[in-house]
């Protein structure tokens, strides 16, 4: 892993933390969680405030995620809404916080000038057993703490400026006078600044988690289908009179479904062809084939003519798989008549030529299922299943992870909204 964190492909765009106030603040929040506090005197954190540095230090790289569920969270500037999460096991963990600081940025904004955020993302469970816990989980809270109490002491100066505006010679009382001032010197004039977050509860739509080896819910208005391995705890048990149940091992039913809930983009001329989407997979199938046939050759400083002569060399193996052949077939059939009939194609083979619609709400979280039926193209790999990609990357020789994180420099580093947008349609 040494390689991508050199690369900025793993904890990359992270925030450094080196301000003595700051690290004071983040050991605040360590020791309320009952850790010890770091001896670090620079570290970086994600949008959720994970320091892979912190992690290493602690030897615990889920001491903010205990139990895979009741995320926790720790706030030292506004600033974190823009970085990455970078460690979770639910795929929405990053929307949610980011409404969070979308929601409250106003209170996150005051209290972060002199205090720390932290607290959990409290689910309705506390454990993960089976699938029923996993739909139970309808809407999350935010339960936030803060370690100076500024919160608190802002809800106090709150209720007896109340007091002070609604009971009779209450101004009389010099006690109730002075604690409003001290209590000003910490919160500031809290008419103008607004020190506790006003939205705390959001709903848990359609996620992915790495529970049970990697589960899909998808939340519709009548129904909520799962996707997964049929072998997880509860799996077709749990509401079946109110859960589509669909193993990830049926290509068929899966497609099928995502067909239905308008979720995908079929394969059409007026996007396959400006896109490259075809050709970006074909590109993605002849390097795997390489790396198959030739797992220890060095692929640096490779290019278009050196690919096209390894094609003609290997044309065997290439027929052999079929999927270099096939994309071909479906680009000329394209740009024939401007659509191809999918059912006539095997199941498994529909996922190379269809992306997420782009408007569907839930474009990143499809484009990542369908990347589980394409493991081998690591370029949508990469950026829509991380966890995905480095498990891939793991099994990979040294000589072929140098050529991944070559491309990926290359192409996706160097412009990545353009390219989600060209290959993906993707605007965000």
């Amino acid at each position: 892993m040494d390689l991508l964190y050199e690369n900025e492909l793993i904890y990359g765009r992270l925030l450094t933390i080196d301000q003595p106030h700051l690290i004071e603040r983040y050991n605040r929040a360590l020791t309320a969680f009952g850790f010890k506090a770091t001896e670090l005197t620079r570290f970086n954190i994600d949008r959720t405030g994970f320091s892979p540095e912190i992690a290493a230090e602690l030897k615990d790289p889920s001491y903010l995620d205990p139990n895979g569920v009741n995320r926790r969270f720790i706030i030292l500037t506004p600033d974190q809404a823009m970085l990455p999460v970078v460690h979770t096991q639910f795929s929405n963990t990053s929307q949610l916080m980011y409404e969070f600081f979308s929601s409250n940025a106003r209170a996150i904004n005051a209290l972060t000038i002199k205090d720390v955020i932290f607290g959990e993302i409290e689910d309705s469970v506390s454990i993960v057993n089976d699938i029923e816990d996993l739909l139970s989980i309808n809407q999350v809270e935010f339960r936030v703490l803060s370690a100076e109490n500024v919160m608190g002491q802002a809800a106090e100066l709150r209720l007896l400026v109340d007091r002070l505006q609604n009971e009779p010679n209450i101004w009389r009382d010099d006690d109730l006078i002075n604690r409003m001032v001290e209590l000003a010197k910490v919160t500031g004039d809290i008419r103008e600044n607004s020190l506790v977050p006003d939205k705390v509860v959001f709903r848990h739509s359609a996620f992915w988690t790495s529970h049970f080896g990697g589960i899909y819910i998808f939340v519709d208005d009548n129904t909520t289908t799962v996707i997964g391995d049929p072998a997880a705890p509860g799996f077709r048990r749990s509401r079946p009179w109110q859960v589509n149940y669909i193993s990830i091992k049926d290509a068929d039913q899966v497609f099928q479904f995502l067909a239905a809930t308008g979720r995908i983009e079929l394969p059409r001329g007026s996007w396959i062809e400006q896109s490259g989407y075809l050709e970006n997979r074909g590109e993605m199938i002849i390097r795997h084939l390489i790396r198959t046939l030739e797992p220890e050759r060095n692929l640096s400083g490779i290019d278009r003519i050196w690919l096209q002569t390894w094609i003609h060399a290997n044309a065997s193996l290439i027929n052999h798989d079929g999927t270099w052949p096939f994309l071909n077939a479906v680009k000329r059939e394209i740009a024939q008549t401007g659509q191809i009939n999918l059912s006539e194609i095997d199941p498994a083979r529909r996922f190379l030529v269809v992306r997420a619609l782009p408007s569907h709400p839930d474009a990143w979280l499809v484009n990542q299922l369908i990347s589980d039926f394409v493991p081998w193209d690591f370029l949508s790999r990469y950026i829509f299943n991380k966890q995905g990609f480095y498990a891939d990357y793991g099994r990979w020789s040294p000589t072929y992870q140098e050529h991944v994180v070559d491309i990926l420099k290359t192409t996706y580093l160097k412009d990545k909204e353009g390219l989600r947008r060209r290959l993906y349609g993707l605007t965000s």
